[in-house]
C-alpha cells in the first residue's frame, strides 16, 4: 500500500458552508452556529482509497469567502493539489462567485483536480439553481454534488472523488 499527503483547499462566496462541510468531513459533526473564518483554518483527515489501495492524508485549507482573491488568499492556495469549490444552493449568486474563484485559481496556478458542492440540499423549498444549470456544472467543474453539511449527504462522496482525481493525476506523473 503506498501513502500520499496532499493539500487541498476549500472555497467560495462568504456563509456557503464551507466550514461547515469541512467539519461534517473531518469530524462527522454539524454545528448552527455560524462562525466567520479569518484568513484559514487547517484540518487533516487520513483516509484510505480501496480501488487504488493508498492511504491519502488530506490536509484540507478552509479559506475565509470571498467573491475574488487577493494577495493574501492567492498564498494559502499556493501548492494546492486540488479544489473544492463550494456554493450554496439557497443563493444561485455564490455559483457565480465559485465560477469566477475557479477562473482566477485556474489563471494562476494551472488546473487541478476540483469538485463543485452545492451546499444545503436540506433546504429544497429554497433551492435557487435549475437542475438544467446543476447538469451543465458537469462540463465545467471536475464533478457536482449537491450536498449538506448538516445532514452529511454527499459531502464524504465529494471529498473522496477528489482525493481520487488527485491520486490518479499524481499516478500519470
Amino acid at each position: 500500500m503506498s501513502s500520499l499527503t496532499t493539500k487541498v483547499c476549500v472555497v467560495g462566496d462568504f456563509a456557503v458552508g464551507k466550514t461547515s462541510v469541512v467539519e461534517r468531513f473531518v469530524n462527522n459533526h454539524f454545528s448552527d452556529k455560524y462562525l466567520t473564518t479569518v484568513g484559514v483554518k487547517i484540518d487533516t483527515k487520513q483516509i484510505q482509497l480501496g480501488r487504488e489501495n493508498v492511504s491519502v492524508k488530506l490536509i484540507i485549507w478552509d479559506v475565509a469567502g470571498a467573491e475574488q482573491f487577493g494577495a493574501r488568499e492567492f498564498a494559502y492556495l499556493r501548492g494546492a493539489a486540488g479544489f473544492v469549490y463550494v456554493a450554496d444552493g439557497t443563493r444561485s449568486q455564490t455559483l457565480t462567485s465559485a465560477r469566477k474563484l475557479r477562473q482566477q485559481i485556474e489563471e494562476r496556478y494551472g488546473a487541478r483536480p476540483d469538485v463543485l458542492l452545492l451546499n444545503k440540499s436540506d433546504l429544497p423549498t429554497l433551492w435557487q439553481i435549475a437542475d438544467e444549470t446543476i447538469q451543465s456544472l458537469g462540463d465545467e467543474f471536475g464533478k457536482v454534488y449537491r450536498t449538506s453539511a448538516k445532514t452529511g449527504d454527499d459531502v464524504e462522496a465529494a471529498l473522496i472523488a477528489l482525493a481520487e482525481a488527485i491520486v490518479a493525476k499524481d499516478l500519470q506523473r
